[in-house]
């Protein structure tokens, strides 16, 4: 409905400032001409609306100029519920979120109140695995005051390998991913991304740097991870595996049935051939040795070979040492 899109385009705007035709057309899936009309629509309507013309124009709400936020409907209220602060992980950043959030719920209509607290007995989020992972953001904070003024941040940083050395950087963004945060940001070198649980002794510098004017997070974390699943080699094996092995590994693997393949009839009951695609070999012997008799390596070569290696070590190692008479 019109009258949504008009409500939607002011609190964008009224959210970030000025903005042109084209980006309320890309934010909202209209036209720019659809969206000047609404900008002209607003302006009738009595919305205090301020047309700045050239490369850096736009349409920008008067100065000191807000409108109080509309109601939710069911499906919006819906949707907020969904996104629980504990959804965050670390527990400062839950009690921070769950204050934040009560207070939003505190200023909803006693009806509405009602319905969310009868929407949040129904749902609680559990943010950790079965197998959780520890993750320290006790840098996060720092790094957030950092983006948040533009300042230079310097912290000490452990790669993967082990290795600790020393960044200095300009803070751009952080991003969530799966409760495991990281900050993206501008080096000498380029553009990197920072695992904030690897970060130590994270300090604000007093300098600040210029951010880029046309930065954006979500389509350069988007870019990155593309990038990274192109780069990503995958080791395949063909291997034969009874039902209840497919349940266990198709959650964690990529894999297609072989219905042709020339080991099928020769199988049991219910097993199946598979092509499974692996991160590397290393994990590839690692899953099948856990699957035990339910899977049965069949290709390519040296991984059978590997897995036989490993078995008859295993063996000879759980025998017990028998005495020369």
């Amino acid at each position: 409905m019109k009258s949504d899109r008009l409500l939607s385009a002011l609190m964008l705007l009224q959210a970030h400032g000025r903005l042109s035709s084209r980006e309320l057309a890309e934010r909202l899936e209209i036209s720019q001409r659809t969206a000047h009309r609404d900008m002209e629509a607003l302006c009738i309507a009595g919305i205090p609306l301020i047309a700045h013309r050239g490369a850096q124009g736009g349409w920008e709400l008067e100065k000191g100029w807000r409108t109080k936020v509309p109601g939710l409907d069911d499906a919006e209220l819906r949707a907020l519920l969904m996104v629980q602060p504990s959804a965050l992980g670390d527990h400062k950043l839950t009690a921070a979120a769950q204050r934040a959030f009560d207070k939003l719920m505190a200023s909803l209509p006693a009806s509405m109140r009602t319905q969310a607290d009868s929407i949040r007995a129904r749902l609680h989020i559990d943010p950790t695995g079965w197998r959780p992972l520890e993750e320290d953001v006790s840098a996060l904070p720092i790094a957030q005051h950092a983006l948040a003024q533009n300042h230079k941040l310097t912290f000490l940083y452990t790669r993967s390998d082990g290795n600790t050395a020393s960044r200095t950087v300009d803070p751009l963004g952080i991003v969530c991913k799966q409760t495991v945060w990281y900050l993206i940001a501008q080096t000498s070198a380029g553009m990197r991304t920072y695992r904030v649980s690897r970060m130590q002794d994270a300090v604000v510098l007093a300098l600040q740097f210029e951010r880029p004017a046309k930065f954006d997070l979500a389509a350069y974390w988007k870019q990155t991870t593309a990038k990274l699943r192109d780069q990503k080699h995958t080791f395949s094996a063909t291997i034969a595996l009874s039902p209840e092995a497919v349940l266990s590994i198709n959650r964690w693997c990529p894999m297609t049935t072989l219905p042709n393949h020339r080991a099928q009839p020769s199988l049991q009951k219910d097993w199946r051939v598979y092509e499974v695609e692996f991160e590397n070999d290393q994990q590839a012997r690692f899953v099948i040795l856990g699957l035990g008799p339910r899977a049965i390596p069949l290709a390519p070569k040296p991984l059978c070979r590997g897995i036989a290696s490993d078995l008859n070590r295993m063996l000879h190692q759980s025998r017990p040492n028998r005495k020369k008479p």
